[in-house]
């Protein structure tokens, strides 16, 4: 059985939360959190996850800390997802690189800030389920 690494960011920009808007076409919109699967050449999860926020939204980011690991095991390939979240400390998409964002296949492709409230998370509808119990529970707290 393989097991694929993957890290994922929920970004503070002060009093909101930062998550990446997704469209394909012909598919309704969606929000998910910004990352991807660790590479061989990545030399830790941190460092992945800063490649993965400066690829999909141009960003670099502060301290990186996990809150929430979730494995979903599989037929061949056992995924680990690793939750971050940090600091956003500034953003400039014309930076942004890598595969997703230039490859007119993948539709929208776009930050959206919300509120760190509860109901404005609710309303992301985001997956999984245990991201956003523990973003209703935690996320007003963070940096506080």
């Amino acid at each position: 059985m393989r097991v694929r690494h993957n890290v994922r960011a929920v970004l503070l920009d002060d009093d909101q939360l930062v998550f990446l808007r997704r469209q394909w076409p012909g598919c309704l919109p969606y929000c998910t959190t910004v990352g991807g699967g660790v590479e061989p050449y990545d030399a830790d999860l941190e460092s992945a996850l800063r490649r993965e926020v400066m690829e999909e939204l141009g960003a670099t980011i502060g301290p990186a800390t996990e809150f929430l690991t979730l494995t979903e095991p599989g037929g061949q390939v056992t995924v680990v997802r690793h939750y971050f979240r940090a600091e956003l400390l500034d953003m400039d998409l014309s930076r942004r690189g890598g595969p997703e964002p230039d490859d007119p296949d993948t539709g929208d492709f776009s930050p959206v800030r919300v509120a760190r409230h509860a109901s404005a998370v609710t309303a992301l509808e985001l997956q999984p389920p245990e991201l956003v119990d523990y973003l209703c529970e935690h996320a007003r707290t963070w940096g506080t």
